[in-house]
């Protein structure tokens, strides 16, 4: 061997170990055991709050749909997408599982919405949960929204890559990858890639893009996930996968 190639398999190998110890890990937990669902019984007040605004209004027809986890929550959804009705029905470090236990109060009493935007995941590869897990609760998601509100366009916000949980990031990934996939075949799935914009040119987590905890966005890191998002809403030529 010369010392040209020597020095290029020299040069790879660290890549090639790299990337082996990843898949290794990723193989072994898309093989592992389901994790439990934690209770969601933690979020009784939230979701009380939220029948009793609805039983003193009537949400608005047409509006968009915001549903999933803090992401959700502290966007300002009303805000940064005037002009289009919304209702953000976020709630705290939510699992897909807590969405499917309250199906019924935070998505079909809003039947009449024109659209859904959906971030959730990102805590349950956090607390241990394959794609493979994730990617069958989001599909039950799916199938419930296709059976109770059909026809109804669902956008997915992929689960981000952050400073705070930057190790679950070939998880989350692979999770993000799942759906991309089912959004190639589905007319009502869209797939808004915010994930991709978040990463700078050494491939890691821009943080400027977070605030002090690198787990919750910035006010540029929404500002920027809205202007990937408008297009889905208003229609303006954008908002194809």
């Amino acid at each position: 061997m010369t010392e040209h190639s020597f020095s290029r398999v020299r040069i790879r190998l660290p890549h090639l170990i790299l990337w082996l110890t990843v898949a290794l890990a990723l193989g072994t937990l898309l093989i592992a055991d389901d994790v439990a669902d934690p209770d969601p019984d933690r979020w009784t007040d939230d979701i009380e709050a939220f029948r009793k605004w609805d039983a003193k209004n009537s949400p608005a027809r047409d509006a968009v749909l915001f549903i999933g986890s803090s992401s959700i929550v502290l966007w300002q959804t009303a805000r940064d997408f005037p002009g289009t009705a919304v209702i953000n029905r976020g709630f705290g470090g939510a699992h897909i599982s807590d969405i499917l236990h309250y199906f019924d109060d935070v998505v079909a009493p809003y039947a009449d919405a024109r659209m859904i935007v959906f971030y959730c995941g990102d805590n349950d590869v956090a607390d241990g949960k394959s794609p493979e897990q994730v990617h069958a609760d989001w599909s039950e998601f799916l199938r419930r929204v296709r059976e109770r509100m059909p026809g109804t366009p669902i956008v997915y916000v992929p689960i981000k890559p952050s400073l705070a949980r930057w190790e679950k990031w070939p998880l989350m990934s692979e999770t993000n990858r799942r759906i991309l996939e089912d959004s190639r075949t589905a007319d009502d799935l869209r797939y808004a890639d915010t994930a991709t914009p978040m990463l700078g040119e050494d491939g890691k987590p821009l943080p400027d893009l977070f605030v002090d905890d690198g787990l919750h966005l910035s006010d540029a890191g929404y500002t920027m996930w809205t202007e990937v998002l408008r297009p889905y809403l208003t229609g303006d030529g954008g908002g194809e996968n």
